[in-house]
């Protein structure tokens, strides 16, 4: 049974760090399937996906659990043309419940200013802003992206709620695979060059075989915009969530 705290606000499902490991030892070798299933039945409706748009696997994924799940895309204003147009092929293809979190036209240049302010505005305040009311959301980060992401749990707290991880585990080969055998959209920059697809002005082309994401914010530190970075064991946030009446079975 999942821990509950009742408050003013109602009552919020806590994860304890003993729940956090045997729930991700318990998914650790399941299907991604069977870890959405989990994440629907605790926290549907109060619960998101995020998705970039370099592919719809996750989104593939999801609605074949629950298809009225709500699919949240960041629109910074400095996407690829070919992703807004992956967006909109993916949107009707899924018919998809999609909230867009449009960034408001700045009165400078938000990527001239810096990537570190630029990722800050256009897409951590936005995501922030998508996740008010909720108590969980979904990613596609997986361990194999990056050197950084190498110890990605598949459930953690992450920006004050709980943040599942389906494909935390998948391989490059077992993505390849999910896409070729049921036919997930992509976008067409992947077959460009671009393994790893941000904002237009901070993506580039990589060689065959370099690190995926060593394309995004080339010549810089900077590895990461910040949507993923925030792990924290804090609890979630009990402030702007909806009221749950009953407890929620593990």
């Amino acid at each position: 049974m999942m821990a509950m705290t009742v408050g003013e606000h109602g009552r919020f499902p806590e994860l304890s760090e003993r729940e956090l490991a045997e729930l991700n030892a318990r998914f650790e070798r399941a299907p991604a399937s069977s870890v959405i299933e989990w994440a629907v039945e605790q926290f549907h409706p109060y619960l998101c996906l995020t998705a970039s748009m370099t592919d719809a696997l996750v989104v593939d994924l999801a609605v074949r659990v629950e298809p009225s799940i709500e699919v949240v895309f960041i629109d910074t204003g400095y996407h690829f043309a070919e992703t807004l147009e992956t967006l909109d092929v993916v949107r009707r293809r899924y018919g998809l419940n999609l909230r867009v979190m449009t960034v408001p036209t700045p009165p400078v240049e938000l990527w001239s200013a810096g990537p570190e302010r630029c990722c800050s505005e256009a897409k951590v305040a936005e995501l922030d802003r998508a996740l008010v009311g909720k108590l969980a959301w979904m990613s596609g980060v997986r361990r194999a992206d990056s050197f950084a992401r190498r110890t990605t749990p598949i459930v953690e707290h992450q920006r004050g709620r709980v943040k599942v991880n389906p494909i935390a585990g998948w391989s490059d080969a077992d993505v390849a695979g999910y896409i070729a055998a049921h036919d997930v959209p992509v976008n067409p920059l992947r077959d460009q060059g671009f393994p790893s697809i941000g904002c237009r002005p901070c993506t580039q082309a990589v060689a065959a075989g370099a690190d995926p994401r060593s394309g995004r914010w080339p010549g810089r530190e900077k590895t990461e915009c910040g949507m993923h970075t925030a792990t924290s064991s804090a609890r979630p946030r009990r402030d702007r969530h909806p009221v749950l009446t009953e407890k929620v079975p593990a």
